[in-house]
């Protein structure tokens, strides 16, 4: 007997795989904890598997609920994508674009382009997670997302990829330290300092912790703080010094006083792409974003 499978059930589960809990899956959906719980009791019954398992740290997934996880996000991407290519034919329809970046894109690169694309797609929604280069390239690989937008030296077989901006990673000071005496510094040498940085939950501090650890010296954080304008503040008071990309130190300096060098590590300097698993296979909404973030920045991208 075929099993009556059921959209609802699709993203009602992806939302709590995604989030590891029963409650943020809830919010997610909109939906009261025992009315979500009840209903994937009820798939389980349904098909006579186990799909997660459930202990007060929150949920996991069974091998069972890997699979149809993974069927979950084709579906839904499917569906979307038919939605999209509909929207021609139809003033009735709306779609769901998502896309999964790091905090760079998202702070510089991402809210122009944004708001040039909603201006002419007003009826679709944009969502827009931020998530680390290889764990962005994991969602797109598995369908959990339209559109990854990644950068760095992250291998991306088997997937579609456009670069489309290069950017660098410089760090800040107040005008008169020691850092600024030179055009370019290691890494290294600035982990002497203390350091204003961003929340520790944010993907770009995550990155530079990572770095710091590669290096098997502690970064020394005085201050955390939730966006570049706030670090550019903070060391112009005198907090400390910061790693932040040069767009946005640029975007941000104004009459502050504080200056920039360059980093010599080698992932200091890096390239942006655009990444999925068949640009041309994406929705129409997905692929006309796509090729308007490549046009809106590749022809300056030497120059970022």
């Amino acid at each position: 007997m075929p099993v009556p499978f059921d959209i609802t059930d699709f993203r009602l589960f992806v939302n709590v795989a995604e989030t590891r809990s029963l409650t943020r899956g809830a919010e997610r959906s909109f939906l009261s904890v025992p009315a979500v719980s009840n209903r994937i009791k009820n798939l389980e019954d349904t098909l006579g598997l186990r799909l997660l398992e459930r202990s007060p740290q929150g949920v996991t997934l069974t091998a069972a609920g890997e699979v149809y996880l993974q069927h979950a996000r084709v579906v839904l991407a499917e569906l979307e994508r038919l939605t999209g290519n509909l929207q021609p034919f139809t003033t009735g329809l709306s779609g769901q674009l998502k896309l999964v970046a790091n905090t760079t894109a998202i702070t510089e690169y991402l809210p122009p382009v944004i708001g040039d694309y909603l201006a002419t797609h007003p009826d679709v929604r944009i969502e827009v997670r931020e998530r680390l280069s290889d764990d962005i390239v994991r969602l797109v690989r598995e369908g959990g997302t339209d559109l990854g937008i990644i950068s760095g030296n992250i291998p991306t077989s088997g997937l579609q990829s456009v670069p489309f901006v290069n950017s660098s990673l410089i760090v800040v000071a107040p005008l008169g330290h020691p850092l600024l005496a030179e055009q370019d510094v290691w890494f290294g040498q600035v982990l002497d300092h203390a350091f204003v940085a961003l929340l520790e939950g944010s993907a770009f501090q995550m990155f530079m912790t990572r770095a710091a650890g590669a290096l098997h010296k502690p970064m020394t954080i005085r201050v955390h703080v939730a966006s570049y304008d706030a670090i550019c503040r903070m060391v112009a008071a005198g907090a400390g010094v910061a790693i932040m990309p040069k767009a946005a130190f640029v975007r941000l300096k104004g009459q502050q006083q504080i200056g920039a060098c360059n980093l010599r590590d080698d992932w200091a300097v890096r390239t942006f792409q655009v990444c999925a698993r068949d640009l041309d296979g994406l929705s129409s909404f997905a692929r006309e974003f796509a090729n308007l973030l490549i046009g809106h920045y590749a022809p300056d991208a030497e120059r970022r």
